[in-house]
């Protein structure tokens, strides 16, 4: 079955870097939209960074442009979220999801994915 294990959350001070991981198997990782979403204390959960499998295609939030880079290494089926400048409205636990797809473009509404990992915190203080 599909799993995603996200990895690499932690505590930094703003201004900070720290780079996520998510391990996707039981998929045929080349179809897929994947993507990082987040969610604080009270808010909704909101996406981050979306990119499609084997294509050049990403998307990111306005909150996260410029600072966050989303990443892939077809060879691992591993999904990274590079972040830095972090900022305190940053803190939230991250989530790392996949749907399969046969388009060339991804959308980052939450209701789109259907496999989500347990999710990784990310605290900036």
């Amino acid at each position: 079955h599909v799993q995603l294990v996200e990895s690499g959350g932690g505590s930094v001070q703003a201004g900070g870097s720290l780079r996520l991981s998510c391990a996707i198997s039981g998929v045929a990782y080349r179809r897929m939209c994947v993507g990082w979403f987040r969610q604080a204390p009270g808010k909704e959960r909101e996406g981050v960074a979306i990119i499609r499998t084997g294509f050049a295609y990403t998307l990111y939030a306005a909150s996260v442009k410029g600072r966050f880079t989303i990443s892939q290494d077809n060879a691992k089926n591993t999904l990274y979220l590079e972040m830095s400048s972090l900022k305190s409205e940053d803190t939230a636990t991250y989530y790392c999801a996949a749907r399969s797809t046969l388009s060339a473009s991804c959308g980052m509404g939450t209701s789109q994915y259907n496999v989500w990992g347990q999710g990784t915190q990310v605290t900036v203080s």
